[in-house]
């Protein structure tokens, strides 16, 4: 049974080599999540350790999801920073482990992002994401709208370029 729990900076500072490796798993299996090859552990794990201070300020959410102790997954989801934009947040980073796809993990860490942003107070949600992937037919799947497609608008970590369709949610 796959759990959801929010993490605080501290957590996360206990959680880094986990957190690093389902990073890791997700480039090294090819996703195009804002990494390049060559990709290293140490490298999600500073990427980690560099989200903690956006953490501490409350300007980044966090959750994991767990599979026992093992954890599986995670996504987060940033306040936007304009003082026009109160109400909206940005999903990002919806990574889950290869070794636990299709169990449910990434509808569950959606579910619980849009529940824990709704509790923050926010009212629109804003994600981009591979044209075509699975990640793109879970948002569907889930309700969320499809802005239109931008080609060529970012790389894989090979260096090859893919199409990003941009979604938003009212919550």
């Amino acid at each position: 049974m796959i759990a959801i729990r929010r993490l605080s900076p501290p957590e996360v500072i206990a959680d880094v080599d986990p957190l690093a490796e389902v990073l890791f798993d997700c480039v090294d299996g090819g996703a195009s999540v804002s990494f390049m090859a060559p990709f290293t552990r140490e490298d999600a794990r500073a990427w980690f350790l560099g989200v903690v201070p956006e953490l501490e300020a409350g300007n980044r959410a966090l959750l994991a999801a767990y599979d026992g102790d093992a954890l599986v997954g995670t996504v987060q989801f940033v306040h936007a920073w304009p003082p026009n934009q109160p109400h909206r947040a940005d999903i990002t980073k919806l990574l889950v482990h290869r070794d636990a796809r299709g169990r449910g993990a990434g509808r569950l860490l959606m579910e619980a992002a849009e529940a824990a942003a709704r509790a923050d107070g926010k009212t629109l949600l804003v994600l981009d994401t591979v044209t075509d992937s699975s990640a793109y037919r879970l948002y569907k799947s889930l309700g969320w709208t499809e802005v239109g497609e931008i080609p060529d608008f970012a790389l894989y970590p090979d260096g090859r370029l893919c199409a990003t369709t941009v979604f938003y949610k009212r919550i």
